[in-house]
């Protein structure tokens, strides 16, 4: 950007003896021709970067008092200077604040806000803009013909895009490419000189992902990273290209391609053949692929699969693996299935000559919903056939599947059981009984309340006097979290035991009655005390507890 050879210029101008009429200098008094040859004594530059601390800050300082010999102005021309200290920044305003006559000082960065406002707050801010392509690409243009070399326009405008902006690194660049391809600069030998992947395996690419030819891709690719190139900086080339696609696709934004007339023209080219979506779609997968690049522990096979999917955006919906969309979700195939089962024509229900079948234990989420008719008498009206399939239909139900191995506790036939079989209200139930039921509620218990089920789990509920329960917790905090949803933890309990007139007392146990809670470690050392054959059977083994 010339930030540095700007201060140089003026500081050489400003000390000029006979000025030309535009201010610039004249290369013929004593300060011009000191200053061309590297021996003026009134120009200081000073290398922020390497020079940071306050004793540089205080030497330099010291240099401002002595007047200059010859000329006007003394100029210290402090680079990058953003890298100052704070402690240095300190020390160096107390002689901005109040400088001499005869002293002038430049700053040069590139970062202005990391200079501390009250430096800022005292210079004069001048912003110099990035040189464009175009610009840097006619300015070596002008050098080429001075020196006598030839040049293909593409091969200068790679040159100016690697130089990123700055004209002292551009005509370093040139240098190297003239000196590399013996004053005649071509395309291929530039980007064989710097390393640069050519810009038509972009264009490829995306030819071949409109097309859907995932195969041309893959074998492209390897021939990229043959080459030595890898396949990050592949899809860092490639999201850009695309993005200049998309650049060329409106008029209006085709002012934003800093590139060569030749290749803007490609681009419009290419950008008639691609559809907005596609163009978009891809960018978000290349840059997905950009962030998850270095975590990666197989990269090439994550470019691959990100070209994979780039090439199927075009591709039309199949029901398929290969079809480049997410699969289906569970619930939907279900749905799909239960649809293919339902028979067309619903067959009358007689619901006289057909068994219900009774519901399972509901959670504490459900817990409230009675499993079955309080009423003994059902009537034995046929009911309206709902929509969907009925697992009970198709051979089997949640219900059998639970009930496998153990008698069913109500198979009932409207019209031929009393109310006591219908549903035993207060069943006797053991201890044993109520752990189990216990565990079980903990288990379907929703994610939501996983924190208290955890909980749940640790607590030890008793029988008092059946059927009442009694539960201890350590603390209040965790007894009201319990007593937000008793009632349900009571509706399942009763469920599941059968006995509705069970009622939950929830108390904070005593210091006496708390229990230290063992670790997996501990409790096996309780049991091999208690039991020995435990040990021996984990030393035949060889097992370790994880």
């Amino acid at each position: 950007m010339g930030k540095t050879t700007c201060a140089r210029i003026f500081a050489k101008a400003i000390n000029c003896q006979n000025p030309t009429a535009e201010g610039e200098a004249c290369n013929e008094c004593e300060s011009c021709q000191s200053f061309n040859e590297q021996r003026s004594l009134n120009i200081f530059e000073l290398d922020a970067a390497s020079n940071n601390s306050v004793e540089h800050i205080k030497t330099l300082m010291e240099q401002t008092r002595i007047p200059p010999q010859l000329g006007r102005y003394k100029v210290f021309i402090i680079d990058e200077v953003h890298m100052l200290s704070t402690a240095a920044f300190n020390a160096f305003l107390k002689t901005l604040e109040e400088p001499p006559a005869h002293v002038i000082f430049i700053l040069a960065t590139t970062e202005k806000h990391k200079i501390l406002p009250t430096i800022l707050s005292r210079c004069q801010i001048y912003d110099f803009e990035r040189m464009t392509i175009r610009n840097t690409v006619n300015h070596l243009k002008q050098v080429a013909e001075k020196e006598g070399i030839t040049y293909e326009e593409q091969a200068l405008a790679v040159i100016a895009e690697k130089a990123d902006g700055g004209m002292r690194d551009a005509l370093s660049i040139f240098d190297q490419a003239a000196s590399f391809c013996q004053g005649n600069i071509t395309y291929e030998k530039v980007i064989e000189d710097l390393n640069v992947l050519d810009a038509e395996n972009y264009f490829q690419i995306i030819d071949l992902s409109i097309n859907n030819k995932v195969s041309d891709i893959m074998l492209l690719l390897n021939n990229v990273i043959n080459k030595g190139f890898d396949g990050g900086l592949l899809i860092q080339g490639l999201a850009k290209h695309v993005r200049n696609v998309l650049m060329a696709k409106d008029p209006q934004t085709l002012p934003l391609l800093e590139v060569s007339d030749q290749q803007r023209q490609r681009y419009q080219d290419q950008a008639k053949r691609c559809e907005t979506r596609f163009l978009y779609q891809a960018l978000k997968k290349m840059n997905q692929c950009d962030i998850n690049y270095r975590q990666s522990s197989n990269k090439r096979l994550l470019v691959e699969l990100t070209l994979i999917e780039i090439a199927q955006i075009t591709q039309p919906n199949e029901e398929g693996d290969s079809a480049g969309r997410s699969p289906r979700r569970l619930k939907s195939l279900f749905k799909h299935l239960m649809r293919q089962a339902q028979p067309k024509t619903a067959a009358p229900q007689v619901a006289a000559a057909k068994p219900v079948a009774s519901t399972p234990a509901s959670t504490p989420v459900d817990a409230a919903k009675p499993s079955i008719p309080s009423s003994p008498s059902v009537t034995s009206q046929p009911s309206e056939p709902k929509k969907g399939v009925k697992l009970g239909g198709i051979g089997f139900s949640w219900n059998n599947l639970k009930g496998q191995g153990k008698p069913s506790k109500i198979n009932i036939i409207p019209g031929t059981v009393s109310s006591a079989i219908l549903q035993q209200k207060d069943a006797q139930f053991s201890q044993e009984d109520l752990e189990l039921q216990w565990m079980a509620m903990c288990n379907r218990m929703p994610q939501e309340l996983s924190g208290i089920a955890t909980r749940m789990k640790n607590m030890n509920p008793t029988i008092v006097e059946v059927p009442k329960i009694e539960v201890k917790v350590d603390n209040a905090l965790i007894k009201q979290e319990m007593e937000d949803f008793k009632g349900r933890i009571v509706s399942t309990l009763r469920n599941s035991l059968q006995n509705e007139n069970i009622t939950l007392e929830i108390r904070i146990a005593e210091q006496k009655e708390k229990v230290r809670v063992l670790t997996r470690r501990e409790q096996f050392e309780k049991l091999t005390k208690e039991n020995p054959a435990i040990d021996k059977l984990r030393q035949v083994f060889n097992l370790e507890l994880a």
